[in-house]
């Protein structure tokens, strides 16, 4: 069974499951988070969802590359948590499995070509403090410490 993260299960609410992936990337004494703008500014670990019939590296890299720009070695499965919660963007009551790897981020190609991102270096110790979810932070305090 996944460990449940974050908001409890509304009683009576249908969530639909949506899997999706997630990457820590380090480099030196920093860590490659997104800044996402809406539906609300926060910073998040760069990742979103698995598209159907997608299998979940190349996923990984997709998305890595959408959020930051950037291309990515050598993904290691770290674990996975769920969330339930509302996604404005997609009117959407969700049951997030979120499988989270770490990453080397190995060459930039150029900003986010995700609308609404951006890639942003941050001190590993100021990240855990920074991002918006529950499991973010319960895996970057695992990978870190």
């Amino acid at each position: 069974m996944i460990q449940r993260i974050g908001e409890p299960v509304l009683s009576g609410q249908v969530y639909k499951r949506r899997p999706g992936i997630y990457a820590i990337l380090i480099r030196g004494s920093s860590i490659l988070l997104t800044h996402q703008e809406e539906p609300e500014p926060e910073f998040q670990l760069p990742g979103g969802g698995i598209d159907p019939g997608e299998h979940p590296i190349p996923a990984l890299h997709r998305e890595v590359m959408e959020e930051t720009g950037w291309r990515i070695d050598a993904p290691k499965r770290l674990g996975a948590f769920r969330r339930f919660t509302y996604m404005p963007e997609y009117e959407l009551w969700a049951e997030k499995v979120c499988q989270v790897y770490s990453a080397r981020p190995t060459l930039q190609l150029g900003p986010p070509s995700e609308a609404g991102h951006t890639a942003v270096w941050t001190p590993l110790e100021v990240a855990i403090r920074i991002v918006a979810n529950d499991g973010d932070r319960l895996f970057l305090s695992k990978f870190l410490w």
